[in-house]
């Protein structure tokens, strides 16, 4: 009985060992690998070339293997070929002498001469020709030349008043002013940095003038700069180990989270007829971030306007500066707990300073809102209801703007971008793109039309030309993929599942083998990135990404966002991690691989990894070290494990006050395999922080992986997907890789 009992838990044991050994299908990946897309597919999407201003415009799409070029009508909804290939290259090649090819002459570049439709020139063996398409005719041109007369500009350095009456430049980080037929030049500033200097760019010591960093009023009786000063602010250092004949030392300013000496700016005004300098008064917060805002200060030269901030990032004004007094009036004032969504923010001076559009997130959704000139508030432009984010067009006459929209259409994904267009008295709210996908839109000059591309990650693209009503005039191309699918390969699939409250919805993209056998247990990989800005998800349709390369192998490869990973889903999704930067997004990430275990059977939940890049490294090393017992390996790539020594905006915006805690906290935790890979170039999340977690690690007597990169930036090379292919083959599947040559 005994003997039976010890049999048999040989017998389950040897079952265990075989179930995770699985060789990795590299056969199947190689053939991914090895497939061109590009040729099985042509052109996925249309370009639209508008021409000038005109409602015109031109592509070039091909479709398998043969390209054609069209000419678009939009007015008439009409569509035709813009050149016949085999005439025009007979034409061209009896006009030069010379053996033509249609294809290789669009691809040099045609222009169309005073915006007209029915012509475009070109140039073949070193001569201009006109190709009128009405009549199909190639003749020499002998129009003007579209080559500049660079003589006719000043030099580089120069910034001339718009009446030409003065010059300004920099020269070692100041200011000086030349009047026009005056040879006296008088120096405007004396405080110049190459830290806080009045040069564009910064940082120069030359002994040659260079651009001054300014911008003058209309009337030329003004100009102004705002100065960034970064003296105080501390500095980082890299080695660049590859340097010849030795390593060279990079040094890099890098304020750091509750640094005392941050970035300042202060705001200056000069006066060229009197040869006056005047510093605006401008502070209001400490430590406060300025920006000028994007204004017509030639056409409207009596004020500028800029935004300032505060340190907390819950405060933001709109101020305006007289520019004859330097008197600055504060107009906007709003306070946005926890934080102000930067990124998103936009204010739009319009006719002049008579009112201003205003993005505010007062409601917890994104919208836009009218002020009169004195900072009154007139009315809500866009519905509460979604998220409103970048004006695209402004039409002050018709008093109308186009605007990008997320999260307003029911059944749509509420991250796809549509685009919206409305009154500035809020009425007449229109969508432009109806189609269920992600969106980008290309508009005509008038505005009056414009190409729509959408798709969805598993939606080839669609290209229409519609109106600004939104109806549709015409489908020009619609991708054609059925020779790629009969190759093999297959779309991902979009996957929904509820966070770790059970409420909140969630959305992502799963990908499986082309040759998989859904009867079969896989190994699963998430790859991560939890935002707070992105969420890495891809929304449009793509026909080849590392985690479908990945998958090939033998893998399910799940790519699906976490609450706070993205501002595109309202405030409180997006503030979702405030004040707990390292461990937010961790639950959600457990969460969706159990949902889509018990969804899917062919997902082992017995052999997960995870991996990501800068915030997903983090994420990635945070995962495996808090749920050490579900997460069996993990790849952590450039992770900001210690957001304490990250930049100052990062961990002051998405954390708040205090320390956060860190993922060397966590190290005594680790249980699975786990690869730390950084570059030693980086000089966004820098090499220091892959260090201290490798320390915490060592201090806590762990085993793990490391991988240095020389000379690799923030951006990872190549090398590092195929680190993550192997890592996963060798600890997921149980398949040791022999040799030194990358296969995978």
């Amino acid at each position: 009985m005994v003997i039976k009992n010890f049999l048999l838990i040989i017998c389950v044991s040897l079952n265990t060992a075989f179930s995770y050994a699985q060789k990795a299908d590299v056969e199947a990946y190689r053939r991914y690998a090895g497939l061109d897309v590009n040729r099985l597919t042509g052109s996925l999407s249309v370009m639209s070339n508008w021409i000038g201003k005109s409602d015109f415009f031109w592509y070039e799409f091909t479709s398998k293997t043969e390209t054609e070029y069209y000419l678009v009508d939009a007015k008439r909804g009409r569509k035709e070929k813009l050149i016949d290939k085999a005439d025009f290259a007979a034409q061209l090649s009896a006009l030069t002498g010379k053996k033509a090819d249609a294809r290789q002459i669009m691809q040099s570049g045609i222009r169309f001469p005073d915006d007209n439709p029915q012509a475009f020139v070109f140039s073949a063996e070193g001569k201009d020709f006109i190709y009128y398409i009405k009549t199909r005719k190639i003749k020499a041109y002998e129009g003007k030349k579209q080559a500049f007369d660079y003589s006719a500009y000043p030099p580089f350095w120069e910034r001339r008043s718009p009446d030409e009456k003065y010059t300004v430049y920099a020269y070692k980080n100041n200011l000086y002013l030349q009047e026009k037929g005056d040879e006296a030049v008088y120096r405007m500033t004396e405080d110049g940095d190459p830290e806080h200097s009045f040069a564009y760019p910064r940082y120069q010591e030359s002994k040659e003038k260079v651009r001054p960093d300014i911008m003058w009023s209309g009337d030329s009786k003004a100009f102004y700069c705002l100065r960034k000063d970064e003296r105080n602010v501390g500095k980082l250092w890299l080695i660049d180990a590859l340097a010849e004949p030795r390593p060279i030392l990079k040094t890099y300013k890098y304020p750091m989270p509750h640094d005392t000496a941050v970035y300042t700016y202060d705001l200056h005004l000069f006066y060229p007829a009197g040869k006056r300098h005047a510093v605006i008064d401008i502070d209001k917060y400490p430590d406060q971030e300025v920006k000028m805002l994007e204004f017509d200060f030639l056409r409207y030269p009596d004020a500028l306007y800029f935004t300032r901030k505060s340190r907390t990032f819950d405060e933001m004004d709109l101020c305006r500066v007289d520019v004859q007094t330097g008197k600055v009036t504060e107009l906007i004032h709003e306070t946005c707990k926890p934080h102000f969504t930067d990124q998103l923010f936009e204010c739009h001076v319009v006719n002049g300073g008579q009112e201003f559009i205003w993005w505010s997130e007062r409601n917890g959704w994104g919208q836009y809102y009218l002020y009169d000139r004195d900072g009154q508030l007139k009315n809500a432009i866009t519905p509460r209801d979604f998220l409103a984010c970048k004006i695209v067009n402004i039409d002050t006459i018709a008093r109308s703007f186009i605007f990008e929209g997320y999260g307003r259409e029911k059944g749509i994904h509420p991250e796809y971008r549509l685009y919206y267009k409305v009154n500035f008295d809020g009425s007449g709210l229109t969508l432009l793109t109806p189609g269920d996908g992600y969106h980008s839109a290309v508009f005509s000059f008038s505005k009056n039309f414009f190409v729509d591309v959408y798709s969805r990650a598993d939606q080839e693209p669609v290209s229409e030309l519609r109106d600004l009503r939104g109806r549709k005039i015409m489908t020009l191309e619609t991708a054609d993929l059925s020779a790629l699918y009969t190759s093999g390969w297959k779309k991902p699939v979009r996957v929904k599942v509820k966070a770790a409250d059970g409420v909140t919805d969630l959305y992502g993209v799963m990908y499986r083998p082309f040759e998989m056998d859904s009867t079969k247990k896989y190994p699963v990989i998430t790859h991560v990135y939890p935002g707070p800005q992105d969420n890495g998800v891809p929304q449009s349709f793509e026909l080849a990404n590392d985690d479908q390369s990945l998958a090939q192998l033998g893998f399910i490869v799940l790519n699906v966002e976490t609450r706070g990973s993205c501002y595109y889903r309202g405030k409180d999704f997006h503030a979702f991690g405030h004040g707990n930067l390292r461990d937010y997004p961790l639950a959600d990430g457990k969460s969706i691989v159990e949902q889509l275990a018990a969804r899917y059977s062919f997902i082992d939940l017995e052999r997960v990894g995870i991996y990501g890049h800068s915030g997903g490294g983090f994420m990635a090393a945070a995962s495996i070290l808090t749920y050490p017992d579900f997460y069996k390996a993990a790849v952590a790539a450039s992770g900001n494990h210690d957001n304490n020594i990250y930049m100052k905006w990062w961990a002051e915006n998405y954390h708040g006050k205090g320390p956060v805690p860190t993922n060397m906290e966590l190290a005594k935790n680790l249980k699975g395999k786990l690869l730390l890979v950084t570059g030693d170039f980086d000089d966004n999340v820098h090499p220091a922080q892959t260090l201290r977690l490798a320390n915490a690690l060592i201090e806590a007597g762990k085993r793990f992986d490391m991988m240095v990169i020389p000379r690799a930036p923030h951006g990872m090379p190549p090398y590092y997907n195929h680190l993550v292919r192997y890592y996963f083959v060798e600890h997921l599947l149980n398949d040791p890789q022999q040799g030194a040559d990358i296969k995978f």
